[in-house]
């Protein structure tokens, strides 16, 4: 990373910073309400505020402030998407645990 300091501004990398993190945080909050109405039976390790109404808000004021962010910030932010999807996929084809090897047999690693 104190590479990338060189050739990015603070500010550019704030930006970036924020539409990611807000990004994760609707991710998240959509994820809290399908698995509460999907898996109620789950053990849950610790209690969230009440489940619809702050997750609801989250999913509905993150989006407004990533709007409000330049477009340059949304451009790096899907090139930057789209590079982490295209590695993930290329390196999870070759690694994955449940795809067969080559050779037909599981590759597993304990």
């Amino acid at each position: 990373m104190p590479i990338a300091a060189g050739f990015i501004s603070l500010d550019a990398l704030a930006e970036l910073v924020n539409i990611g993190t807000l990004f994760a945080f609707v991710l998240a909050s959509i994820g809290v309400v399908l698995v509460r109405r999907t898996r109620p039976d789950l053990p849950r390790a610790f209690r969230t505020p009440p489940v619809p109404l702050v997750p609801t808000l989250s999913v509905l004021s993150c989006p407004y402030l990533m709007v409000n962010l330049p477009i340059e910030t949304w451009l790096r932010f899907l090139i930057w998407t789209a590079v982490g999807v295209l590695l993930y996929f290329v390196y999870g084809y070759r690694h994955s645990r449940v795809s067969g090897s080559r050779s037909g047999t599981p590759n597993i690693r304990t």
